[in-house]
C-alpha cells in the first residue's frame, strides 16, 4: 500500500503551523496507524530531518494518548477505538490521508500533533475524588449495598480514558461528556454521595474557566468516543447541577 500523508507540523506553540506532505511505501494493511507512523519517522530519522512528534504510550487502547485528527475525524474512521488501534486496512491503496492534532482553545498545540491538555487534568482535581475518612471505623466498600443497575452505569462512565476526541468532534469544544463521565461515576455510588454538590460545581466551574464551550446537543461526542460513553451522563451532570444549585 502507498499512501499520501498531509500531516500538520508546528515547532511550538507560539510558532504558525501548516499541513507538510510525505509519501509512504510498502504499508501492510495489518499494520496498525501508528505503526505506520513509526515507519515515516525512522524514514525521516534515516534523511537527518526532524520525526515527528505525536502521542502514544500503552497502545492497547487504555491510556488515551494517542490522539490524532484522521480525516476529519478523532481517531480516524473506524468506530468504538482509539488510533492505536486503528488498522491501515480502513483505507486504500493510493489514499491521502490528513492527520491533525485536536483542535481546541482549551487544548494548545505543544509540538505537531501533540496537544496539551492538562486542563483535563485540572478539571478532575477541581471535584473527580471522594474524601475517606481512615480513622480506623471505615466500612467495606463491599459491604455498601448498591443496585446492580447504578453499579453498572458507574463503571461504563468510568470507562473514560480522557483522550479528548469529545472536545475534538464538537463544534464548540465542549468537554461536557467527559466532565459528565467523570461526575456521574461518583453520582452513582454511596461514596460519592457526601460531596456531589461540591464536586458538579467545581467541576463545572473549572471546565468553564479552562475555555471548553457549551454542549450542541448534536451527538458527536458520543458517536466518536472510543469507550462509547453515553450522552445520558450529560443529563445527569446537568440534573446534578440543578440540585447543587438549590441547596
Amino acid at each position: 500500500m502507498n499512501l499520501t500523508l498531509k500531516i500538520w507540523r508546528q515547532k511550538s506553540p507560539q510558532e504558525k503551523g501548516k499541513m507538510v506532505e510525505y509519501k509512504v511505501t510498502d504499508i501492510s494493511e495489518h499494520m496498525s496507524f501508528l505503526e505506520m507512523m513509526d515507519i515515516l519517522n525512522e524514514s525521516l530519522v534515516a534523511k537527518d530531518e526532524e520525526p515527528i512528534a505525536f502521542d502514544h504510550d500503552c497502545r492497547e487502547g487504555i491510556c488515551g494518548m494517542c490522539s490524532l485528527h484522521i480525516n476529519g475525524e478523532p481517531h480516524g474512521p473506524d468506530r468504538g477505538i482509539t488510533t492505536c488501534q486503528l488498522h491501515m486496512r480502513m483505507f486504500k491503496d493510493g489514499d491521502t490521508i490528513y492527520i491533525e492534532p485536536w483542535r481546541a482553545k482549551a487544548f494548545p498545540v505543544i509540538k505537531d500533533l501533540i496537544v496539551d491538555r492538562m486542563a483535563f487534568e485540572r478539571i478532575q482535581q477541581a471535584g473527580g475524588y471522594i474524601s475517606v475518612n481512615t480513622s480506623g471505623n471505615t466500612q467495606d466498600a463491599n459491604a455498601i449495598p448498591i443496585p446492580k443497575v447504578n453499579a453498572d452505569l458507574s463503571m461504563d462512565a468510568a470507562a473514560c480514558i480522557g483522550c479528548g476526541a469529545c472536545v475534538a468532534s464538537c463544534k464548540n469544544s465542549s468537554a461536557m461528556l467527559f466532565v459528565s463521565a467523570k461526575v456521574s461515576q461518583f453520582a452513582l455510588l454511596p461514596q460519592g454521595k457526601v460531596e456531589a454538590a461540591d464536586r458538579v460545581r467545581n467541576m463545572v466551574k473549572q471546565m468553564d474557566e479552562e475555555g471548553f464551550g457549551n454542549c450542541t446537543n448534536t451527538g458527536a461526542c458520543e458517536v466518536e468516543c472510543p469507550k462509547g460513553i453515553s450522552l445520558e451522563n450529560i443529563a445527569r451532570m446537568n440534573r446534578e447541577y440543578l440540585k447543587a444549585s438549590i441547596i
